[in-house]
């Protein structure tokens, strides 16, 4: 979770919280250590947020503090809820999981909109009860750079054992591409996520390349996914 983002979420717990929460519960509820709250309280204290208390005892966020509210006007904010909605299509439980979040978030200033409604059709779900990897294994690789060791299965059930390099996803109606550099064939390929039954990530990581690596992608004459031989 990045620094902006843990602040604005040890706001959020404290407007909520009934009674003085510790540096303890704050951790568990962020899955961080309790030395990065005491960071963190410091720095909003230092940014004259209203936080009361020090460690041991408990803090307290000072009553009739608000963040400010985000200026969309109606279409934008319909925009913003349908966007959302149709994470529901891509398979993608963790993304699923903040758009639920933010739709709270969204109501809790601009009321329900009962009356937009998205089919929930799409992709299958990332559960990894029924072998799948959870996508947000995936994304969390993209963005650190990090090289993952993966079992994938093609449409013959054909198993390969490979290391890539993992650069973007694609969210199709139906399915999720994830698009990488394949170590395995020396090039850039697309994998189904719902195909991918293991993934390991690695030590290794590839900083400083991905980007390049992208432009290349997105210059090459890729195949499409159904005619891609894995």
């Amino acid at each position: 979770m990045r620094r902006s983002t843990r602040l604005f979420e040890i706001i959020q717990i404290l407007r909520a919280a009934e009674a003085p929460m510790t540096a303890t519960q704050i951790a568990e509820r962020l899955e961080v250590s309790k030395r990065t709250v005491y960071r963190d309280i410091a720095a909003l204290q230092a940014m004259r947020t209203p936080i009361e208390g020090e460690a041991g005892l408990g803090y307290v966020m000072r009553r009739g503090y608000d963040l400010p509210p985000l200026n969309f006007d109606s279409e934008e904010v319909e925009a913003l809820r349908v966007g959302l909605a149709m994470l529901a299509r891509t398979g993608d439980s963790a993304l699923q999981q903040a758009a639920l979040r933010i739709c709270h978030k969204v109501e809790a200033l601009h009321g329900p909109a009962d009356w937009l409604q998205i089919s929930t059709q799409g992709a299958a779900p990332d559960d990894p009860a029924r072998g799948c990897v959870s996508v947000s294994v995936l994304r969390s690789a993209i963005r650190d750079e990090r090289k993952l060791r993966l079992i994938y299965r093609d449409e013959d059930g054909s198993e390969t054992d490979r290391v890539i390099r993992p650069l973007g996803l694609v969210y199709h109606v139906d399915c999720i591409l994830l698009g990488a550099w394949c170590e395995l064939r020396g090039g850039f390929r697309h994998f189904r996520t719902d195909r991918i039954w293991a993934c390991d990530p690695q030590e290794a990581f590839f900083e400083g390349q991905a980007a390049g690596l992208r432009q290349l992608l997105r210059e090459t004459d890729v195949p499409q996914i159904e005619t891609i031989t894995f």
